[in-house]
């Protein structure tokens, strides 16, 4: 299907800077634009592909200032990234996935099922399951007994949700995604061995919810995990028991939380974190790459980065300093040289 940078320009209240009649049927990034694609630039890194790249339609910031000529057509907007987002959804949601029920699906007498689902072939919806409306479930899902599911939500291949817990609105599941596992909980016994302690919560996501991934989210020992509204979380990641994080944070790729930690709204966690259990996160927080958070971190709006974490600009200044640690170390043996001549 074909758009008009002037129609584009009007779902995205953009302006038009060059032909409105130009035609795409596709998009594309910018550095590997052919015509009758549109990309668009967002990142300044990115800025020198415009002067060459061959996609038709280049969506930018109302603020972008060209130094050289531009040959595509610009549709000048508020917020490029955020743009380009709705124009994937509007292509992605093009090429959506007839509804129907694959006759090679399970689904239990006692499940409840709305409106326009779709169930692929080897899906098993347990016993007592409710499934709302607009549900896309495909093939080789494992929804467990009593699970409840809201509306309008999305779980790929492979994902599985075991018994008792409950997902809101409009949640998007990755493939390998696993909800309700149960929490790392093991008494030691006096003979070194290990005794489990049963883990009898669940997990609750609640609306706008997007996890990626083979990341996993226990259930809780007692009461619920609890994933607030707008969470988004990367792939491979792992939410231990009773584990809550507040609204609208964002964690990457390879980050572990430990048991019973609160982390707050509003943060976000770069990759490869480790936090370790029974802390709080304040709201807004951020946490570089590979920090390990040891304690509590009661400031809202702190930056922190290393490990053990500490504030973000003192772990750069201690950076320098280490990469001039042997520099350092001689200066000192030459001073401490010097007295040393000087006492004798």
């Amino acid at each position: 299907m074909e758009f008009t940078a002037q129609q584009i320009a009007g779902f995205l209240n953009g302006i038009v800077e060059g032909k409105p009649e130009t035609r795409v049927s596709n998009l594309s990034k910018i550095e590997d634009g052919q015509p009758g694609t549109m990309t668009f630039l967002a990142n300044p890194k990115y800025t020198p592909f415009i002067y060459h790249t061959q996609a038709s339609i280049v969506v930018v910031s109302k603020d972008f200032i060209p130094s050289q000529p531009v040959a595509a057509t610009l549709i000048r907007v508020e917020d490029p990234y955020s743009s380009f987002a709705k124009l994937l959804e509007m292509f992605d949601s093009m090429t959506a996935v007839a509804k129907e029920i694959s006759p090679q699906a399970f689904i239990s007498a006692s499940a409840k099922t709305g409106k326009d689902i779709s169930i692929g072939a080897f899906s098993y919806i347990c016993d007592n399951a409710v499934l709302g409306d607009n549900v896309n479930v495909y093939p080789q899902v494992y929804i467990g007994r009593n699970v409840q599911i809201g509306n309008n939500c999305i779980f790929y291949p492979g994902v599985k949700i075991y018994h008792d817990c409950i997902i809101g609105n409009n949640c998007t599941l990755h493939s390998g995604v696993i909800i309700g596992s149960d929490g790392f909980g093991f008494a030691p016994q006096s003979d070194s061995n290990y005794q489990k302690i049963p883990q009898l919560g669940n997990v609750i996501l609640e609306d706008l919810v997007e996890i990626g991934s083979n990341t996993t989210v226990d259930r809780a020992t007692l009461g619920s995990t609890i994933i607030r509204r707008g969470v988004k979380l990367d792939n491979l990641i792992q939410v231990a028991h009773n584990v809550e994080i507040g609204e609208n944070t964002v964690i990457a790729a390879q980050s572990g939380i430990s048991g019973s930690t609160k982390i707050g709204k509003n943060c976000m966690i770069a990759g490869q974190v480790g936090i370790i259990g029974h802390i709080t996160i304040a709201d807004n927080v951020k946490i570089g790459a590979q920090s390990g958070i040891g304690g509590s971190i009661k400031e809202e709006g702190a930056i922190v980065m290393g490990s053990p974490a500490i504030d973000a600009k003192k772990t750069r200044r201690n950076y320098i300093h280490l990469s001039n640690l042997d520099e350092i170390v001689k200066r000192v043996n030459h001073i401490e040289k010097i007295l040393k001549e000087h006492k004798e």
